[in-house]
Order: structure tokens, then C-alpha cells, then sequence
């Protein structure tokens, strides 16, 4: 018989006595039995079977089933030493009495003490020590993260008031301890530590910083002007009378050289007689003495230069010459391809040298006038580029240039002109129209570190930026910013391209993890510390 063997059989026997009344089993035979074939263990393992109890205090009592003793202890289990893998314990020599951390619930449950006490079933609670090397009883050492962050150095309070604790416990309002762990304590201070259900339920988002060329959108409000450039009138330098009015409306589109009007002018027809009568003396004198003959082409040539005073056409001239005959009308041309935006001429009128009668106007380009506010001027110069929306288009977008900055500034809005050329091919765009334009202005020339402008916790005396130092970990890290445009602001010193900054829910977090007091005196005092008064 095998002691495996042996020993079930004195099992059996033992519960038979023990059923019948009895205890017929010898003291001093069985626990050097148990000795060699079996092993009392503390903590029993899922799936086994213990083959009996024995009296915790080492006495000769024994059952077959789990009791206490007089002193409310639990019996220990017995097992096969062939299901046992590792080898019994060697009991360690006494050490030294220590002080304990807390006391924690001998069942494993989380509820702790920072007295000795009892659970409801009359156990004692086991104390914890700060070392490993501290007596190993039915309890484990001092929590540790399951995530690896080291053991629990204490506990600070979460309201972030100067308060720790080296158990775990609640504040007034029933809130638990925060644990603080070795690898935080070695954080740069004021680092945030962010579980990840939480972070996915507040809905944090990082983003990386990186160099990019700062360009900021000057806005502005104007309306569309004429080209001064392409804008004609019609004025005759003679007194008149309109005989017959052949473009008779305005906002008529007009040819250059397209006939507007025919006039009678005595005062022109008189300067033509006297050039015809100077062109015909003039050839009367061929064979003349010189001094007559250049007389007689003087005479010729200062009635041309009259004619010529009045604005006469060329083809008018050439017809005089050509024809020798004054023509009783003079029509008048359109200066320029255009658009009548003006017209005083009526048919039969009279007017008086330097009156207008048309004003013409080329809309293939247009100027936007735009009032740009004093302190945007200085990014302003001639050559950027320029989008125009329109309020009659809402659905298009134009075009155009900076090409002048008025140098004059209006005192009551405190804005100047910035003229924006546009083309208009289409002619969509008409005089005095209202318009919105943006201004791309660039920051400077070279690329600067840059984060969007919803990363930046600003006090008004600090700004602050959550650095991504891990998934779930930020460090609050102070930070000198610069320019801002388009979402994005300049960080001129405090952190580098490529890390990651918090730009969604980073106010969640400082509400989550009290930052602003973090950032005045966040790292709780260890225990033991007093706390300032």
C-alpha cells in the first residue's frame, strides 16, 4: 500500500470514527503521517479537495469538515501532497515586529482598517506592511495597480485639498481616496493620470504638434466701385445743340467709336469755314513770292489747330480736307467699349462747352473698396491674395488682389480703405454692391511650432497645454505663446513639434483631476509630512 493510499485510508477511518462519536486515530502517529504525505495550505485552490482539517494552533484535534476553534479560528486544509506542486513552506525565522500599513479583510474584500479588527465572521483582519519582506500571512502586500504603475504610495484626497492617508478611506461627501502609485510620484509634477474608460467617455482628443507658416484671414466689409481707370465721359468743348440722340439709355452698352449723338454747332461750323477758305488760299498762293505762300499756310495751319482744340474727330478733318465742304451736323462717338452709367443728353438740348452728356464706365474689372480695421493694417500689402463673397451670390465665391492701401484713416471707424481689384468678365458684379472679402495674410516667412487654439488653458496671466505623455497620462506644461490665426496659435517656448497635445476635453480633465490646483501646488505631501497651517 502506497502512502497516498495509506493516508486516504486513514481518512475514511477517521470520518467513520469521528461519525460514530469516537476519535480512535493516535496523536502522535497521524501528524507525522501528515508530515510526509500531506500539506496544510492557508489559501485553498479551485478544484481540489482538502483530505481533512487540523486545529490551527497545531493541536491534536482534527475534522473532517471546515469549523473554528475555540478562538473563532478557522481550521486549516489538508491536501495531497501529490496534487500539491510546490513544496511545503519552510517557516521563516521570526523577523523583527513592524508596523503596519492597515489592515485589510482576510477574505480579499476591498475593506480596510487602520486598526486591528474583526470581519463579521470573527476573523481578524490581516496587516499589511510597507515592505515586501513583511510577514506573509493569508493576505497579499499592499495593493498594486493592475496596470503595472507600481505599488500604492497613499492616498490623497480627491478634491485636491492637502490631505493623504496611508489607507484607503473616504472624505465628507463619501468620495474615495485617490491611490497614488510609485510611477506617478516620479511624474513631472501636476501630470494628470486619466483612466481609459474615462478618457473614451469624456471624449478626449490629442492632436500633434507641428511647424506650420502661420497665415491669418483679415475680414472686412466693402462695396463694389468703378475702375477709375476705365471710366470715360463725354463732354464737347463747343456750344451746341443735340439735332438727333442715338443712344438714348442709360445702362446701354456701347463700342468704342459707336455713334451717340449728332450735334450742330455754329461756332464749329464757323472754325470749319475758316480752315476751308485757309486750305483754298493756301493753294492759291502756290506760285506766289514765299512770304505770301508761308503766310497763306499759317493762316491754314491755325485754322487746324482750332479744330483740333475742339476735339474735332480726325475722320471729321480728313473730310474737310478731302471734300472742301462744311457739313451743316457733327456726330459724336462713344470713347471707349462700356456701359452708359450716365445720361443728361436729350434730343434737342442745348449745351455749353464742358457739359456732360454721357458717362461710360468698362466693368470687365471692378474695385472692391474695403474698410479694414487699424489694427489689421499692418499685415495688409499690395499683391495678397483676396476671396470675395457676395451677398447677391451667395453660392460663389470671387477672386481679386491687393492692389493699394489707402493712406488715409477714417477717425470716426477707425478704418482704412484697402482697394481689391476684381475681375468681372461676366459683368455679375455691379457698382455699389455689397461684398465681404478675406485677406490671406501671412505671419512672417519662416514655419513656427503651432497648436490649435483649443489646446491652450488661458488664465489671462498663464497659459497651459495638456501634453500627451502617455495613452491616459498628461503633464499641465506652462507655455509662452505668440500669434494667432486661423484656429491656430503660435508656441514660441514650452513644448516641441511632434508631441501630443489635448485640444478636446481638456477642460473636462482639469475639472476631472483638479489641474488649477495642480498647477499652484499639486504634488500631495507623502505621509507622514506634516501639512502646512
Amino acid at each position: 500500500m502506497t502512502a497516498r493510499q495509506a493516508l486516504r485510508a486513514i481518512g475514511a477511518a477517521f470520518v467513520l470514527a469521528t461519525g460514530a462519536g469516537g476519535l480512535w486515530l493516535a496523536a502522535d502517529r497521524l501528524p507525522g503521517l501528515v508530515a510526509r504525505d500531506a500539506v496544510a495550505q492557508q489559501a485553498p485552490s479551485p478544484g481540489r479537495q482538502p483530505l481533512y482539517y487540523r486545529d490551527p494552533s497545531g493541536g491534536p484535534d482534527f475534522s473532517p469538515t471546515p469549523k473554528k476553534n475555540a478562538q473563532g479560528r478557522d481550521y486549516v486544509p489538508v491536501y495531497d501532497e501529490a496534487e500539491q506542486a510546490p513544496p511545503a513552506p519552510v517557516p521563516a525565522p521570526a523577523a523583527p515586529a513592524r508596523q503596519p500599513l492597515y489592515y485589510q479583510d482576510p477574505s480579499g474584500r476591498p475593506e480596510y482598517s487602520a486598526t486591528p479588527t474583526k470581519a463579521a465572521d470573527g476573523r481578524d483582519f490581516v496587516p499589511v506592511y510597507e515592505d515586501p519582506g513583511a510577514p506573509s500571512q493569508s493576505a497579499a502586500p499592499a495593493p498594486a495597480s493592475p496596470g503595472g504603475r507600481g505599488r500604492i504610495l497613499y492616498y490623497r484626497n480627491p478634491m485636491g485639498l492637502p490631505d493623504t492617508s496611508p489607507v484607503p478611506k473616504k472624505d465628507s461627501m463619501g468620495m474615495d481616496y485617490v491611490p497614488v502609485y510609485e510611477d506617478e510620484a516620479n511624474q513631472p509634477a501636476g501630470t494628470v493620470t486619466v483612466s481609459p474608460e474615462r478618457v473614451q467617455m469624456l471624449g478626449v482628443r490629442t492632436e500633434v504638434a507641428a511647424e506650420r507658416a502661420m497665415t491669418r484671414s483679415i475680414r472686412a466689409v466693402g462695396t463694389i466701385a468703378v475702375d477709375e481707370r476705365r471710366l470715360a465721359v463725354v463732354a464737347p468743348r463747343f456750344e451746341g445743340w443735340i439735332q438727333r440722340l442715338l443712344v438714348n439709355e442709360t445702362g446701354q452698352p456701347v463700342r468704342r467709336g459707336q455713334p451717340l449723338f449728332e450735334v450742330y454747332s455754329p461756332e464749329l461750323a464757323a472754325a470749319e469755314q475758316e480752315y476751308v477758305i485757309a486750305r483754298q488760299a493756301e493753294g492759291a498762293m502756290a506760285h506766289a513770292d514765299p512770304a505770301m505762300r508761308g503766310g497763306a499756310a499759317g493762316i491754314a495751319a491755325a485754322a487746324l489747330a482750332r479744330l483740333r482744340n475742339f476735339d474735332l474727330p480726325a475722320e471729321e478733318v480728313a473730310r474737310l480736307r478731302r471734300t472742301g465742304r462744311v457739313g451743316s451736323t457733327l456726330t459724336l462717338t462713344s470713347p471707349m467699349d462700356g456701359v452708359v452709367l450716365e445720361k443728361t443728353a436729350l434730343q434737342g438740348m442745348r449745351f455749353a462747352p464742358g457739359d456732360t452728356l454721357y458717362r461710360i464706365a468698362d466693368l470687365s474689372t471692378v474695385w472692391l473698396l474695403a474698410d479694414v480695421f487699424e489694427q489689421d493694417l499692418g499685415l495688409v500689402r499690395p499683391g495678397q491674395e483676396a476671396s470675395i463673397a457676395m451677398t447677391a451670390y451667395p453660392d460663389r465665391r470671387f477672386a481679386g488682389k491687393v492692389t493699394f492701401v489707402y493712406p488715409t484713416l477714417n477717425a470716426a471707424t477707425r478704418t482704412a480703405r484697402v482697394r481689391v481689384e476684381i475681375p468681372n468678365p461676366d459683368q455679375l458684379l455691379k457698382p455699389d454692391m455689397y461684398a465681404t472679402v478675406e485677406i490671406a495674410a501671412p505671419l512672417g516667412t519662416a514655419p513656427v511650432v503651432a497648436v490649435p487654439d483649443s489646446a491652450v488653458l488661458d488664465s489671462g496671466t498663464r497659459q497651459v497645454v495638456l501634453v500627451e505623455r502617455a495613452p491616459g497620462r498628461y503633464e499641465p506644461r506652462a507655455v509662452q505663446t505668440g500669434r494667432r490665426a486661423d484656429g491656430q496659435v503660435e508656441i514660441r517656448q514650452g513644448i516641441r513639434a511632434g508631441e501630443k497635445v489635448v485640444v478636446g476635453a481638456n477642460f473636462l480633465i482639469d475639472a476631472e483631476s483638479n489641474l488649477r490646483a495642480a498647477l499652484q501646488s499639486f504634488a500631495a505631501p507623502a505621509p507622514g509630512q506634516e501639512q502646512p497651517r
